[in-house]
């Protein structure tokens, strides 16, 4: 147990050295910086947490530089953050930092807590294998997430981009206002459709701008909805009529889907009643009568 305390204080005194040799350069630029620009900093808590988050984006920031990394995967990487809702031009290095620092913390973790003392360099192996791939995860998660939120609110956005086009709006200006409003009760979908927004404030063409959404969210009904936004803009059909057909056509999904989980609940039933709760039973309808005749076998028995 010493050692693996001393090991760990050693390891952290390392890497705060190297930290300060990094970062000192950086953190006094900013600081200088701050002062030539005079700017105001919030005070008290949220403050600090600021201040702290930016502390620790700009050392994650730097950790990076020591993981090897193509160009092609950093690509990928960031298609992933974008599709997670992490936009930042700080996400992909702060992800990568995550990568480095986490296995570091395991080992660290197994070293202190004396997990696997027996076999201790298997257990490290193991600690750093996983930290590296424990990110990778995370972020799996994030995205699985986003995109359930985007498809539930997607109907809602909806019915409120039939209603402003009813009452007058563009499909435009329609849409910066469906994201103004779902703000609080839709995030997910609320920014895509913002991002959507300011895409065509900036010139570009509207259905470049609903398709970079559907790659954006890789969701297949947010596909659906651009593939008939843009039929109905080269037709010439009714954009309210189209969009409320979609809604009302997700909705049933949504339905169906429900139905569909209702109706699989008996066979998942199966597993557990036949592992938990019919061995109670027969241990409890069977278990006096497998005692009484355990004791009238052992009376014959006996006699």
């Amino acid at each position: 147990m010493g050692l693996a305390i001393f090991a760990f204080v050693v390891m952290f005194l390392l890497l705060a050295s190297g930290s300060l040799i990094l970062f000192y350069r950086e953190a006094m630029m900013m600081r200088i910086s701050t002062i030539i620009m005079k700017q105001e900093k919030p005070t008290g808590l949220k403050g600090a947490i600021q201040q702290t988050s930016t502390s620790l984006g700009t050392v994650l920031g730097q950790v990076e530089r020591v993981l090897p990394k193509s160009q092609a995967e950093v690509s990928v990487v960031q298609k992933r953050l974008i599709r997670a809702g992490h936009r930042g031009d700080r996400a992909i290095k702060i992800f990568y930092g995550i990568k480095v620092m986490t296995p570091f913390l395991l080992c660290a973790v197994v070293l202190v807590s004396g997990i696997g003392r027996s076999n201790l360099l298997f257990m490290c192996g193991a600690a750093l294998g996983l930290g590296f791939l424990v990110p990778d995860f995370w972020l799996g998660r994030m995205i699985t997430s986003r995109q359930t939120k985007v498809r539930l609110g997607l109907p809602d956005a909806l019915d409120l981009l039939v209603i402003c086009i009813e009452a007058g709006l563009g499909l435009d200006q329609a849409t910066a206002r469906t994201a103004q409003e779902l703000a609080r009760s839709q995030p997910a979908i609320s920014d895509e459709l913002g991002f959507v927004a300011l895409e065509q404030r900036a010139g570009r063409p509207r259905a470049d701008a609903w398709r970079h959404m559907a790659e954006r969210t890789d969701v297949d009904v947010v596909r659906n909805l651009v593939s008939m936004l843009v039929q109905s803009e080269q037709f010439g059909t009714s954009i309210a009529k189209t969009l409320r057909t979609h809604s009302d056509t997700l909705r049933t999904q949504r339905v169906q889907l429900v139905e569909e989980r209702a109706a699989k609940t008996t066979v998942k039933l199966i597993f557990p009643l036949v592992l938990f709760i019919f061995p109670c039973l027969f241990l409890v309808t069977l278990g006096p009568a497998a005692i009484l005749m355990s004791e009238s076998f052992s009376k014959y028995l006996s006699n």
